[in-house]
C-alpha cells in the first residue's frame, strides 16, 4: 500500500516560521490558481465547441455527397484527437517535467489557443480539395497532444503551488474549469443560433465559435505567462535563484522510465480512479439525453434541461468536496462520490425510466455524486509521485483512460441502444465506479508535506 500527502501539515516554528513568513509575501496563491483554472476553460471550451459545430462545418470542410458521411468524417477528426492525448501527456508532460510547470502550461493552452484559430480560417473543401479535411484533422491532433497534458501540468502545478490547508479546495476550483468552459461552448453554440440561425451558422458563422475559443486561449496564455514557477519543482531540480527554463535547456534529464516502473502500482490506482470518473462524466453529460429518450423517461430537450441544473449540482459537489477533503483527507470523500455511484446507478435510473423519480432529480444526484471524485482527483493523483515525473505520471494513466473509456462511451452506447440493449448503459458506469472504489485502497494519507522528495 501507497501514500499521499493530505495537503494537512504541521505549522512551522522557529527559523523556518521566520523563512516562510519572509517569503509569504512573494507567493501568490490566487494568480496560480487563475492560472490553472482559466487554461481549463480554455481546454473544455476547445474540445466541446469542434464536437457542437460539426453538424455546420463538416458540409464545408469534409468530402462526399452524402450529409452523414461528411458528419462521420467531421466526428472521425474528433475521435482522432482522442488516440493521441496519451501521447501529448508523455510528450509535453516530459517538458513539464524538465524545463517548468509554467513551460508547460503556457505550451499546452498556446497549442490549444492555435488550433482553434486555425479552424476558424481554414479553407473549404470546395477551395483546396482534401487538404482542407486534412489540415482540419491536424489542427485536432495538435490539440489532441496539448489537451493530453493539460489536466496533468495542472495537477502538478495546483499540487506544488496550493496553499497546504486549502490544497484540495484548489483542486476543485482549477478542475471546476472543465465544467465552466464545457458549459460555456453550449452558450456560445446558442448564442451564434440566436443572431445567425441555424443556416448562417452552417454557412460560415460557426467559424466565430473556434474564433471566440482561440481568443480565449490567448488571454489564458498572457495569464499563464504572469504566473510564478512552481517553488517545488525549482528546488527539486536545483534551479535556485535561476529562471528553469534556462538551465533544464543545458543539462540532460534523466529518463523518466525507471521512476515510473517503481510507481507501477499508483499508475494503476490513476488509471482505475480516472476511469470510473470519466464514464459517468461522459454518460451523464453527453449521452444522458439519448439514453432517457430511448428508456421513455423524457425528451432529449428536456434532460438537456435538467443538465443545466445538474451542473450547478456538479460544480457545488466540488467546491464542498474540496473544502471537505482539506478537513478530513481526500479519501474519504473520493470513496463516498464512487461508492455513491457504484451502489446508486442503477436504481436511480431504473426508478427514472419507470416514472418514480422525475429525471431533474436523477441528474442532479448522480452529477453531485460525480462531483466529489472530481474535487480531490487532480491533486489526489499528483501526490502519489515525486516531482521529477509528476505530469508524465498523472498524464499517462490520465489521458489513457479518458481515451479508452471516455473517447469510446458514445459509440458503445450507440451500439447497445441500435442492439436494442439501452437497459445495459447504466450498469457501465456503475462497474467502472466499483473499480475506481475498490482501487482507492491501494493507497492510503498521511499528513505530511508536498516537498521535492515525496
Amino acid at each position: 500500500m501507497t501514500s499521499i500527502e493530505t495537503g494537512r501539515q504541521p505549522k512551522a516554528t522557529g527559523p523556518a516560521a521566520g523563512a516562510a513568513a519572509t517569503a509569504a509575501p512573494a507567493r501568490r496563491p490566487r494568480r496560480e490558481l487563475a492560472a490553472a483554472t482559466v487554461g481549463s476553460v480554455v481546454e473544455a471550451y476547445d474540445w466541446t465547441i469542434y464536437g457542437i459545430l460539426a453538424p455546420y462545418f463538416a458540409e464545408a470542410l469534409f468530402p462526399g455527397t452524402s450529409p452523414t458521411a461528411k458528419l462521420i468524417a467531421a466526428y472521425l477528426g474528433f475521435a482522432l484527437g482522442f488516440l493521441v492525448r496519451p501521447l501529448g501527456s508523455v510528450l509535453i508532460g516530459r517538458l513539464t517535467d524538465t524545463r517548468g510547470r509554467r513551460y508547460g502550461l503556457t505550451l499546452t493552452v498556446g497549442l490549444i489557443a492555435a488550433g482553434s484559430l486555425f479552424l476558424a480560417v481554414v479553407p473549404g473543401y470546395a477551395s483546396i480539395g482534401l487538404a482542407a479535411p486534412l489540415l482540419v484533422v491536424g489542427a485536432r491532433l495538435v490539440q489532441g497532444l496539448s489537451v493530453g497534458a493539460e489536466n496533468p501540468s495542472v495537477a502538478a502545478y495546483v499540487t506544488e503551488t496550493a496553499p497546504a490547508g486549502r490544497r484540495y479546495f484548489y483542486s476543485a476550483v482549477s478542475y471546476g474549469g472543465v465544467v465552466l468552459g464545457s458549459a460555456l461552448s453550449f452558450i456560445v453554440m446558442n448564442v451564434l443560433l440566436g443572431v445567425f440561425g441555424e443556416s448562417g451558422v452552417e454557412d460560415g458563422a460557426w467559424r466565430y465559435g473556434f474564433v471566440f475559443g482561440g481568443l480565449l486561449g490567448l488571454t489564458a496564455l498572457w495569464i499563464r505567462r504572469g504566473a510564478a514557477e512552481s517553488g517545488v519543482f525549482t528546488a527539486a531540480a536545483g534551479k535556485v535563484g535561476q529562471a528553469p527554463e534556462a538551465k533544464a535547456a543545458t543539462r540532460k534529464a534523466p529518463s523518466p522510465w525507471p521512476v515510473l516502473r517503481a510507481h507501477l502500482g499508483r499508475l494503476a490506482v490513476v488509471f482505475a480512479i480516472t476511469s470510473g470518473a470519466t464514464t459517468a462524466f461522459y454518460f451523464v453529460t453527453v449521452d444522458f439525453p439519448s439514453y432517457a429518450e430511448s428508456a421513455g423517461a423524457a425528451t432529449k430537450e428536456e434532460t438537456s434541461a435538467a443538465l443545466l441544473l445538474g451542473m450547478v449540482a456538479l460544480l457545488a459537489a466540488m467546491l464542498g468536496g474540496g473544502k471537505a477533503a482539506d478537513r478530513f483527507g481526500a479519501l474519504p470523500v473520493l470513496r463516498l462520490g464512487f461508492a455513491g455511484l457504484a451502489l446508486g446507478s442503477v436504481p436511480l435510473l431504473l426508478a427514472m425510466n419507470s416514472g418514480r423519480i422525475p429525471v431533474p432529480v436523477v441528474t442532479v444526484v448522480l452529477l453531485f455524486l460525480l462531483g466529489l471524485p472530481l474535487a480531490v482527483s487532480n491533486v489526489f493523483a499528483g501526490q502519489l509521485f515525486p516531482p521529477a515525473v509528476r505530469a508524465v505520471a498523472v498524464g499517462l494513466p490520465t489521458a489513457a483512460a479518458i481515451s479508452l473509456f471516455g473517447g469510446t462511451f458514445p459509440l458503445l452506447a450507440e451500439l447497445l441502444r441500435s442492439a436494442g440493449h439501452n437497459a445495459w448503459l447504466p450498469w457501465w458506469p456503475a462497474l467502472t465506479a466499483a473499480a475506481a472504489l475498490a482501487a482507492s485502497w491501494g493507497v492510503r494519507e498521511h499528513p505530511v508535506s508536498v516537498t521535492p522528495h515525496a
